[in-house]
């Protein structure tokens, strides 16, 4: 049995995020399988265990120490991976790292982990020495720190190809060994049918109508792009609500009202959280359309479950979001009226344009991002 270490997601089980989103599918695809025994770091208030997907769980109890929170929570994951290889003897284990935080203590954790006969794996996850919400010293160490932990990784696994292109190109000197395994999607539809109580609550909390809104989901950061798609919906002839689903009255939320006014359009409805995944592909599976704004990082979840569920994809056009949609989606830029225009083309689609642009994108996560897929290319790079 080959026991894999997986240290960087918040844990499972998992909600919106991406790299949370992975390992929840990757151990629930994995979790009748023999040959793998999954052990996942999990942020929590008090250290613990628990099961979940036939994985073990340990959680990892992380002091109030604002941003450097997460080294903290990686380093301490790894000292407590260290520890259990050691007290249970286990043989040649992996050790997948997610996101590249930890730069200054890779070359000791790589010893630590080889002198125990292990290996250790890096996902670089995307820019993140590009987004908008770190400082300038913030951005600085990201980026060196992603030096050092793509030099003493031993293998690398790259989430798109655009980022597997990057990591080789700008890291020549250390000769990376890297492969591209994506993010997945289901392909299944919700389990809700379209007149249940849960879902017909939902929209009428909202005030929101099957086929009759736009929809958003992610976290509500700068390289998301949420003020340009509020302003060029406000600029938009549609009459389609846009319904984004995001964490309310966050600082970023409260300067963009205090430009925007996005307040006095009724037809933008901030609707908070949703949790029950099954609702949440019904509200993307009725959404009349889904406004990607996302332009730093690799393969993004949200963007291939929109892809799987919602008929219209409306993305921004940047080489990471065009490496997934291909032709099965639209391409707005950030420039001044270009999504309001699109927004007011899309109002004019036929029904047949529609189910076109909807078996465009199912094929693309069918072909190539359905979690049984990309769940095999785990097991075959966990194994080999």
């Amino acid at each position: 049995m080959q026991d894999i270490f997986i240290i960087g997601s918040k844990g499972i089980p998992g909600h919106y995020g991406g790299f949370e989103t992975f390992v929840d599918k990757l151990t629930e695809y994995h979790k009748n399988n023999n040959n793998l025994k999954y052990h996942v770091a999990c942020k929590g208030k008090e250290n613990g265990e628990f099961s979940y997907h036939n994985a073990r769980c340990f959680t990892i109890k992380v002091p109030e120490i604002g941003s450097a929170q997460a080294i903290y929570y990686d380093v301490e994951a790894l000292r407590q991976t260290i520890q259990y290889i050691k007290e249970n003897k286990i043989k040649h284990p992996i050790v997948y790292i997610l996101a590249c935080r930890i730069g200054p203590f890779m070359k000791y954790f790589s010893d630590a982990i080889h002198a125990l006969g292990g290996v250790l794996y890096l996902n670089p996850d995307g820019h993140e020495w590009k987004r908008a919400k770190w400082s300038y010293p913030v951005r600085k160490y990201w980026k060196l720190s992603e030096e050092q932990m793509v030099k003493y990784a031993d293998f690398i696994i790259c989430d798109s190809v655009n980022i597997e292109r990057y990591i080789q190109e700008d890291y020549k000197k250390y000769s990376p060994k890297t492969t591209y395994i994506a993010y997945g999607a289901e392909t299944k539809r919700s389990p809700l049918s379209d007149d249940d109580p849960k879902f017909k609550g939902w929209l009428e909390e909202n005030g929101l109508k099957e086929k009759e809104y736009y929809l958003i989901v992610g976290r509500f950061v700068p390289e998301n792009n949420f003020e340009t798609i509020i302003k060029e919906f406000m600029k938009s002839k549609t009459k389609k609500d846009l319904a984004i689903i995001t964490t309310k009255n966050t600082p970023l939320l409260k300067e963009i009202e205090k430009s925007l006014h996005f307040t006095k359009d009724k037809r933008i409805k901030f609707v908070g959280t949703v949790y029950d995944q099954d609702l949440l592909m019904k509200i993307r599976e009725q959404a009349y359309g889904y406004i990607h704004g996302h332009e730093v990082g690799g393969t993004n979840p949200s963007l291939l479950e929109a892809l799987s569920s919602t008929q219209l994809n409306l993305l921004l056009d940047v080489p990471f979001n065009k490496e997934v949609g291909k032709q099965a989606v639209l391409y707005w830029k950030k420039d001044d009226g270009s999504l309001a225009s699109l927004l007011n083309r899309a109002e004019l689609f036929s029904d047949d344009e529609l189910n076109n642009y909807d078996l465009m994108s199912s094929k693309r996560i069918i072909g190539f991002y359905n979690w049984n897929l990309i769940s095999d290319k785990y097991s075959g790079v966990f194994t080999r």
